[in-house]
This record gives structure tokens, sequence and C-alpha cells, in this order.
């Protein structure tokens, strides 16, 4: 009996275990931030798709403190110092370019990060528009930091000012 008990814990650990694993298991993207404009900015993020949206995670360090723009952009290139070859906002449905929630917005408009006192930002928000491949897909495309924060109305890009940190999306 005792040998039978066992046995049906470590099934139900089994079990139990591999759910845990297939929910963090799934399609995934990363994107490695690099210092652009002559900043330290760096850091990473991940995307995931979660129940129709877009997950997106991040830890930022070398910020300025307070809120700071953050964008999928177009183009996956981040060669260029000022990451200008990123090109503009991913924006799949031709849209102006608006608040991340709201239905007038480009697709690539996130949340801003906000950074503590020592210049760090841990981040997280699930978007909807975007995906990770497809037509809103954004593997190979690139996520910037901005310096300043997205007022999420001027156009074309909400005066979100340098582009201080850039990183290549690829599928993980």
């Amino acid at each position: 009996m005792k040998n039978h008990s066992i046995f049906v814990l470590g099934a139900c650990a089994a079990v139990l275990l591999g759910g845990c694993a297939s929910s963090l298991g799934g399609p995934s993207a990363t994107a490695e931030l690099q210092p652009r404009s002559g900043s330290t900015v760096s850091g990473s993020v991940r995307f995931s798709e979660v129940d129709g949206k877009l997950r997106v995670e991040a830890q930022v360090a070398g910020l300025t403190p307070g809120e700071h723009g953050f964008h999928v952009h177009e183009a996956g290139d981040c060669s260029a110092p000022d990451a200008s070859t990123a090109k503009g906002h991913f924006n799949p449905a031709g849209k102006a370019h608006g608040y991340h929630g709201g239905n007038e917005r480009h697709g690539g408009d996130l949340p801003n990060l906000l950074a503590n006192a020592q210049g760090e930002a841990t981040y997280s928000a699930e978007v909807t528009g975007l995906s990770l491949s497809g037509a809103t897909g954004i593997i190979g495309r690139s996520v910037v930091v901005h310096a300043d924060p997205d007022d999420y109305k001027s156009q074309p890009a909400g005066n979100s000012g340098k582009r201080v940190a850039c990183g290549v999306i690829a599928a993980r």
C-alpha cells in the first residue's frame, strides 16, 4: 500500500509539473537591448502569447528616472548609432499614433517604461493587436526604448525623444 501511495503522489507531481512547464514553454521571442544615442541603457525583453494577447516583459537598466517611450519598431535593424535603422513604429493596421489601450494606435505602441530612482525598470504588460508571427507578428522587428515618455498623442511617434536602446526581436 505504501508503494502504491508513493506512485500516485509521484504521478500527481509529474502531471502538475508538466502543466506548469507547458504554460511556460510555449512559443516566445526575446530581444537584447543595446545602448544607442550615447546612452548606457541595456536590458532584455521577452515576448509570449497569452490568451490572445502579447505579453511583454522587460528588465532595463541605465535609464534616467521616470517614464520612457517603449515601442515595437518596423525594422529589425538596430545598427545605426541612433537606432534610426529600426524605422518607425510597427503599424500593420495603418492607424495614427495613440494610446496603447485605444483602438486608434500603431500596433507597436506599448505602455511607457517606468524607471525607478536607480534607473532600473521592471516591466510587464499584455497588449492586443500584436502577435509573435503573421501579419501582426513582431519576430524580426525591433523594440526601442526612448529618452522621454510617450505622450500618446503627438504624431507620428508620441514625442518620445531619442532612441536610447534598441534590440532585434528573435524567436526563441
